[in-house]
């Protein structure tokens, strides 16, 4: 395990432990939308996912089409590399293959709306931050002002957690197929779709049996969209606001401890579960 990993982590378990002692109020947390929230049992445990429609509005469309009609169930984590992916949701367990649904145009960047994201990072060439609990990284802020739309052009972030298409070789090509990020890896961004982030379960996604296929793999047992399940059967789970003061003086905080090697990707956005 690399020392930049260990910091990294170190300051995730900071910023959750703070909020968790009581650092923030409860208008610091939300509820997960049901309607746009996937949660997996797996043979590992319990992963939950908060999609982002706003990123990728057809690959959202399509995990939940896929997750409904139950194609995800019982399925292999069939490519495990460590310190980088799981890789699940072909309908033939091996790399590659399809559902009967027509593949989707690759959704690499989206433009974000003023006051609907939180900046973490605010360069001369370049923003970060976050959208709900996913990461995102944008071209610099005066870039709106040279847009007509005045929205400005982002791309999600492949950071720990983060959930994104599984494609072939062409951009256009990504279909049922998706992956979990072990760590971070920043040479998927403008190349792969994200469609949310696990906001349960990043110790899940780190437990996956390695291998490509692993010997003895993984499995998703069961699929289910949030708001499929029975009220008494769903998770209990708040998510820290990060338009929220407390998740904002926490990344300051973090930002101040790695000073200039400090990226979103430094951040996991805490949860409470339970309450």
């Amino acid at each position: 395990m690399n020392d930049k990993f260990l910091s990294g982590l170190c300051l995730a378990l900071t910023v959750t432990a703070l909020l968790a002692a009581g650092s923030a109020a409860a208008q610091d947390w939300r509820p997960l939308d049901p309607e746009n929230t996937l949660v997996i049992d797996t043979s590992k445990g319990r992963i939950v996912v908060e999609l982002r429609p706003d990123f990728a509005p057809k690959a959202a469309e399509r995990i939940k089409l896929l997750t409904r009609e139950h194609v995800y169930d019982g399925l292999k984590f069939h490519r495990v590399i460590d310190h980088f992916v799981d890789q699940t949701g072909d309908p033939g367990d091996h790399d590659g293959g399809v559902s009967k649904y027509p593949n989707l145009p690759g959704e690499f960047r989206f433009g974000l709306t003023p006051g609907r994201y939180t900046v973490a990072v605010a360069g001369a060439d370049r923003t970060a931050g976050f959208i709900g609990s996913s990461p995102f990284e944008a071209e610099a802020q005066a870039t709106i002002t040279r847009r007509p739309d005045h929205k400005l052009p982002a791309w999600g972030d492949y950071c720990p957690g983060v959930a994104g298409m599984g494609r072939d070789v062409g951009e256009d090509t990504a279909n049922a197929e998706f992956f979990f990020m072990r760590d971070a890896s920043h040479h998927l961004d403008h190349s792969y779709t994200v469609f949310g982030r696990a906001v349960v379960g990043l110790d899940v996604i780190r437990a996956m049996a390695v291998g490509e296929p692993p010997a003895a793999p993984d499995l998703m047992l069961k699929a289910r969209m949030m708001a499929d399940m029975p009220p008494a059967e769903r998770p209990k789970i708040e998510v820290a606001d990060t338009s929220g003061p407390a998740f904002r003086a926490l990344v300051e905080r973090a930002r101040r401890a790695k000073g200039a090697d400090f990226s979103v990707c430094d951040v996991e956005v805490p949860v409470q579960v339970g309450r």
